[in-house]
Parts: C-alpha cells; structure tokens; sequence
C-alpha cells in the first residue's frame, strides 16, 4: 500500500431527476479497518463518544479469542484511530449497542461462542467496561439483538445459538437482565433472528435463520413473550445465515429477504401481514453469510446488499415491486465477509457500506458523487 493511493469503486445509477445521475461506492486503503488476522464477525455503527457521528464497534474471534475493537469516526467518516473494547479476547460474533442502563449512552453486549455473553458500560465518553454476564450460560451464539421486547422501554437481549436453544433475556432497566427463556426449537440451529410485529397485532414476532437442514421459522407472540405458534417459510432444508425484516414492495406489510449458502438468497413478499408468498430467488448459488437493505440509488424503494464468502459481494437493485432485481457484484475483493451494515458514516444524508471480513481487512465504501 506504499507509495500510492489504492482505490475501488462501484457506480451506479441513481433515480433521473435527482440532484446526479450516478453515485460510487468508493473504497481505499485508507477506508480499512483492523488487522489482515483479524476474524471479524460483525460490525456496528454507533455514536459511542456522544460526539455526534458514527463510530464502529467491530467483533472478532469467532471460535477463537482476539479482541473487540472500537474506531472513532473524526467527523468525515474517517475511522483513524481506535482502541480495544476491553482487554478480554472472545471468540466474539456479535456487539450490538444500545442504552442497556439508562444514562443516555450507548452500551454493549459481547456475544460469545462457548463462553459467557457479555456486558460493557459505557463512561459517556466511548470508554467501556465489562460489569456481569448477561446470564450464565455458556452457548455457542451466533448472533445477539437488543430490543424492547416487553415495552417497558429499557433494552432486552436475544440470543440465537446454533445447536442449542435460543433465549431472550429481560433488562430490569439497569442494564442486568434476566433469566433466559426460550424460543425456537430444543437443538436448533439459528444463526439469525429478526424482530418486529409481521401479524399486526400490536405485539413484536421473531423470524428466525436457521441452518443444518432445518426449517426456517416464523414465531408469532401470543402477547406474553410466548413464541409457541410457529410458522414455516423456504424449502424447507435451506442453508439460512441472514435474514432481514422490510417492506420490499411498498404495500404496509413487512416481507422477508433470505440470505442462503449454497443456493440463490429469496424474498418472500408477505400476502397479508403475517403469511408469505412463496419464495423469489435472486443471485446465483451464493455463499451469502449477511445481508442488510438499504435505498441505494434513492428511488423510494429498499435495495439488497449481501456479503458473501469467496466471491465479490453483490448489490440487487429493486424494481420497485419486490419481484425483479438488477444484480451488481463489487467486482475487486473476493473475501470471506461475514457481515454487512448500512450506516451514513459521513453525514451527506446516504448510505455508506461496511463489510465485515474474517482474515482480512474490514472495508468501509462511502457513497460520494460520482464524476
């Protein structure tokens, strides 16, 4: 990297009538984060210091200890310098953020594999603290999620293990949480879970990712925090390592996007809230480990990204229905991404990408005005 600025872009077209015709994903050597041994699992956008803009918490490990990281933004977007979370290593996942204590800043949760899930304070200014376990389970988790489940207005935290049973665990409000209790299947194999209330009944649903031949799922609340109706979606034997919540087609209901291993990723529109069509492939047999949605090209409907292992990541462009995708591959980089956040990093009111890569470094493309 000495000597000269390496770049890579990613053009496409935005909406006739906007203020440019086209927009780049632009990615340089400057717009890196970590080390090439890092594991990275995850990454999460962020105002830790209370400074205004976007910092990047990043997890990494995965079956084997290294350290979480924090990289604050100086106000444009760069990450240039950063610190560890803590001075624990984990085989970390996940580091979702939020409120857990009520202070009015922004705390984490360290999801781990086969070891305890974890809680850090926050001192206002970015710097964290490990206080106490979440529960004392020892689980192999794949993912974690803060979420006001029980409305009390205070943080919960679900947990998704593969090869054990998932749990939520209730926030008292000053950021200690409860006893687990579970949801989704005894040995079940859930990499991903997304929330929100798909049946509109006042009440917030999981759907779930899961993987090892088994069934992807649909849990419906009865209005106690009890999952106990279930509902299938997929093939039923789909290899499902993310799936995200949104309205694809503009129409009120929240559809589903599958991201597959194996196999061509699917939307499943929802017919009426709560029951899906069946699914619209879209790609190709991807090794997609991450998706999130984003409006890309600012046309007024959500766009696909999806972060894929051994293969360039892709873009799908909506259009407009849900139903037809126009496919993008970030031709230049051909890691193993295991995540992807969308999060306007620079302030210019678009989004900005972030890949999260295992053995590589993580990569940040900011959305700019193409020339």
């Amino acid at each position: 990297m000495k000597g000269r600025l390496l770049a890579h872009a990613v053009i496409f077209a935005l909406l006739p009538g906007s203020l440019s015709g086209q927009r780049t994903l632009l990615t340089t050597d400057r717009l890196i984060f970590g080390n090439q041994s890092d594991l990275t699992a995850s990454i999460v956008f962020e105002d830790v210091d209370g400074d205004g803009d976007l910092d990047a918490l990043i997890a990494n490990g995965r079956h084997w200890t290294q350290h979480n990281e924090v990289y604050v933004n100086n106000g444009a977007g760069q990450f240039t310098w950063g610190y560890p979370l803590g001075p624990e290593k984990a085989t970390t996942y996940a580091v979702p953020a939020g409120d857990l204590d009520g202070d009015g800043d922004v705390d984490v949760v360290v999801g781990n594999d086969r070891a305890e899930n974890w809680v850090y304070l926050n001192d206002g200014k970015g710097h964290f603290t490990r206080v106490w376990s979440v529960g004392p389970e020892i689980e192999p988790t794949r993912s974690v999620q803060l979420y006001d489940l029980d409305g009390d207005g205070s943080l919960d935290v679900l947990v998704t293990n593969r090869g054990t049973t998932n749990g939520f665990h209730l926030n008292d409000g000053g950021g200690r949480f409860g006893p687990k209790r579970s949801f989704g299947d005894l040995n079940g194999s859930t990499i991903a879970v997304a929330i929100a209330d798909i049946d509109n009944d006042g009440d917030v649903d999981l759907v779930l990712a899961n993987r090892d031949g088994q069934a992807n799922q649909i849990l419906l609340n009865d209005g106690e925090l009890n999952f106990d109706e279930v509902r299938e979606f997929g093939t039923g034997s789909d290899e499902t390592r993310s799936v995200v919540l949104a309205d694809l087609n503009s129409d009120g209901a929240l559809d589903i996007v599958a991201g597959n291993i194996g196999e061509p990723n699917a939307v499943y529109l929802a017919e009426r809230p709560g029951y899906f069509g069946p699914g619209i492939p879209f790609g190709h047999d991807e090794q997609t480990y991450a998706s999130t949605v984003a409006d890309l090209d600012r046309d007024g409907d959500l766009d696909i990204i999806v972060a894929n292992v051994r293969e360039p990541n892709a873009l799908y462009f909506n259009s407009g229905n849900g139903e037809l995708w126009r496919e993008k591959f970030m031709e230049g980089f051909e890691e193993s991404t295991y995540g992807v956040v969308a999060a306007d990093v620079n302030g210019d009111g678009y989004p900005d990408l972030a890949f999260a890569n295992s053995e590589s470094l993580n990569r940040l493309y900011l959305s700019i005005q193409a020339r």
